[in-house]
């Protein structure tokens, strides 16, 4: 068994095994810095610093170099929910949305509650053949975050293609480990987070490429969807937008962002360049073989997790009662749905798995 040391260096120097990002990620050293410098300077400045928009447009720039997709797709936001009340809003009266049970209410309560939805649910399994013709949307998270369940992403898209369906894609759970094609989706949207290291209040929305992924981000007479919740920020010079109707909104995906918070696009800037400069795809082969080891160390005890093949995220039944003790023991860890839930990132390492299974079977 190959060893595997944390990434990142001297990033991380946490005081516990963190083995929770599936709940909230580390903030690397260069971010904590950054914010610490922003939190000084607004005694000067106020608590939109000096430069307000700098770091988001550095932050919409990386988080699209993430996905390989241009800048222009790519709009500021502040959570999940916002955006899947902006996504709904879209949707003609009537519209059937099609979700997976279970998946994260962040993103399935807006259609929900949203008048103009009727809202149907599935097996996760089931989703690609449970689409139909008069499905208008297919909202899903590409990883579940109660057990780590990875979409079968390929077959969702072909089916809501094949039907005239759109796509809304959650990478929030994925993003940062998992390599992802985001214009294969109409939606796309990431609380960054989790897995992407970014301070709370970072949330990206990009919108899917005319041709290459379900419909585009515009429609037939390639008019982008209404700016729902579009503020000053969303005009073409912003300076320029700040009283009355915003006359000219910017003509890039700019025009759905929302008044950014400065602090948390500022740290974001900095802890999506440590992803980049360690690359996806190195994440992902730490993250997954950590995992295994960890599910392989469980089996080999007698204990089945939930399946999630190829999941940085590891959720097991009949462990719920042992997060305390390890808590204890310094063990950051959670429960969902009666699962003790272990998520394995850059940070983590051999060590910390094989502690977690002695912590948890002696």
């Amino acid at each position: 068994m190959q060893r595997r040391a944390p990434l990142g260096g001297a990033e991380f120097a946490p005081e516990t095994t963190y083995l929770n990002s599936a709940s909230s990620g580390l903030l690397p050293m260069r971010t904590r810095t950054a914010l610490h410098a922003a939190v000084d300077e607004s005694a000067s400045y106020g608590t939109m610093g000096r430069d307000y928009f700098g770091p988001a447009a550095a932050s919409r720039a990386a988080f699209a170099r993430l996905l390989d997709i241009p800048a222009e797709r790519v709009a500021l936001g502040s959570s999940v929910a916002v955006q899947s009340a902006f996504v709904a809003g879209t949707l003609p009266p009537g519209s059937e949305v099609l979700v997976p049970e279970g998946d994260f209410s962040s993103l399935v309560n807006p259609f929900a509650v949203h008048p103009g939805v009727r809202l149907r649910t599935v097996p996760l399994a089931e989703l690609a053949g449970a689409v139909r013709p008069e499905t208008a949307l297919v909202a899903f998270s590409a990883v579940q975050s109660l057990d780590g369940a990875i979409a079968d992403l390929a077959a969702v898209r072909a089916a809501a293609r094949a039907h005239g369906a759109r796509t809304y894609l959650d990478i929030t759970q994925a993003a940062g480990w998992l390599p992802l094609r985001a214009d294969d989706f109409d939606f796309v949207v990431c609380g960054a987070f989790k897995w992407l290291l970014c301070p709370r209040g970072t949330t990206f929305m990009a919108f899917g490429g005319n041709g290459t992924g379900g419909h585009g981000d515009r429609d037939a007479a390639g008019a982008w969807p209404a700016a729902l919740h579009a503020g000053w920020v969303a005009g073409e010079e912003p300076g320029e937008s700040s009283y009355g109707p915003v006359l000219r909104p910017a003509t890039t995906a700019r025009r759905f962002d929302e008044p950014h918070a400065h602090y948390a696009y500022l740290g974001a800037a900095r802890s999506l360049a440590l992803i980049e400069e360690l690359g996806v795809t190195t994440v992902h082969a730490h993250n997954i073989a950590l995992a295994d080891q960890y599910r392989a160390g469980l089996t080999a005890r007698g204990l089945t997790p939930r399946p999630a093949p190829g999941s940085a995220i590891v959720s097991t039944p009949g462990l719920a009662d042992t997060e305390r003790r390890l808590t204890e023991a310094g063990v950051r860890i959670s429960v969902r749905g009666g699962l003790l839930r272990a998520s394995f990132h850059l940070y983590n390492s051999t060590d910390d798995v094989e502690q977690l299974l002695d912590l948890l079977l002696g």
